[in-house]
């Protein structure tokens, strides 16, 4: 048995999905425990975020099966080539979900009643494309959960903050994955697949801008909320300049430089994360030494 199919399947290859929504949910997880959260929860949280964004390649895939060998960039993935069956994949899309079920053990019934409702999420986003031009908007919601099970994890609720931080991470999630479709926009027309980079046509730019904005603006918000400082301002500094060369990199609508303007969006999850975390862990240690 090869495994290398199911890896690619579950993305493997590609760690950039699971960067982009890890680093939201260990920032809220912080900003949850106040600092250093417990090593139980951080284990659960780093862990389940593999395993789901992993069942999510897959059951993406398999919604996909029909159009991905269709699509230049995504024609070689394991189910479009046959290397990997219907049932195999459903199979390991089952195998994952029960790993990462069994996570809920750790948890509290407020995180688990959030798990149980960002799996419907999840598992209806991959087939929305058929039916409307804003599959990205699933998508913002189902990333961000986690943001959401982390402060229930921690607190047993979900205070302002964290809907403040959920708002902000699903207007960047929506941007990103504007400039991840507009890398398959000619692609998904001749095939008739929705997506908001189809919808907004040659103000696509413009969006992804206002969004970022609105972002930044929810950041900045979070930062008020918790009193942070200079540390937290320069992180949010950091975020300008990245989205400022997202911009730029998706002038001329170019496929791969929109492909790479996506990549990219991994450096402002890790910008705000090490923001909060300097400011929450590592700023009050040096200052109390």
């Amino acid at each position: 048995m090869h495994l290398d199919p199911y890896l690619r399947l579950m993305r493997l290859d590609r760690p950039v999905g699971t960067l982009l929504l890890l680093w939201p949910t260990l920032a809220a997880l912080w900003l949850a425990a106040g600092g250093l959260p417990s090593a139980v929860l951080l284990a659960v949280f780093v862990l389940g975020t593999f395993l789901m964004r992993s069942a999510g390649c897959v059951i993406n895939d398999i919604a996909d099966r029909n159009v991905d060998p269709h699509v230049e960039r995504t024609r070689n993935r394991p189910l479009a080539t046959g290397e990997v069956g219907l049932g195999e994949a459903l199979g390991l899309f089952a195998a994952l979900c029960v790993m990462a079920a069994s996570l809920l053990l750790f948890l509290n019934d407020a995180a688990r009643l959030l798990a149980a409702a960002g799996l419907g999420v999840a598992v209806v986003y991959p087939f929305l494309k058929r039916w409307t031009n804003l599959p990205q908007l699933a998508l913002g919601i189902a990333f961000s959960w986690g943001i959401l099970m982390a402060f229930a994890a921690v607190t047993e609720t979900v205070p302002p903050a964290g809907w403040v931080l959920f708002a902000a991470s699903a207007a960047w999630i929506v941007a990103y994955d504007t400039l991840y479709a507009m890398t398959d926009r000619d692609d998904d027309l001749s095939i008739g697949i929705k997506s908001t980079a189809i919808l907004l046509g040659r103000h696509d730019r413009a969006a992804v801008g206002i969004l970022q904005a609105g972002t930044l603006a929810g950041f900045a918000a979070l930062g008020f909320i918790y009193s942070f400082g200079w540390w937290y301002a320069a992180g949010l500094a950091a975020i300008l300049g990245l989205f400022g060369y997202q911009q730029r990199l998706i002038r001329r609508r170019e496929p791969a430089a929109c492909f790479k303007a996506f990549r990219n969006n991994t450096w402002v999850g890790f910008s705000l994360f090490a923001a909060v975390t300097i400011e929450l862990s590592v700023w009050p240690a040096l200052a109390a030494a």
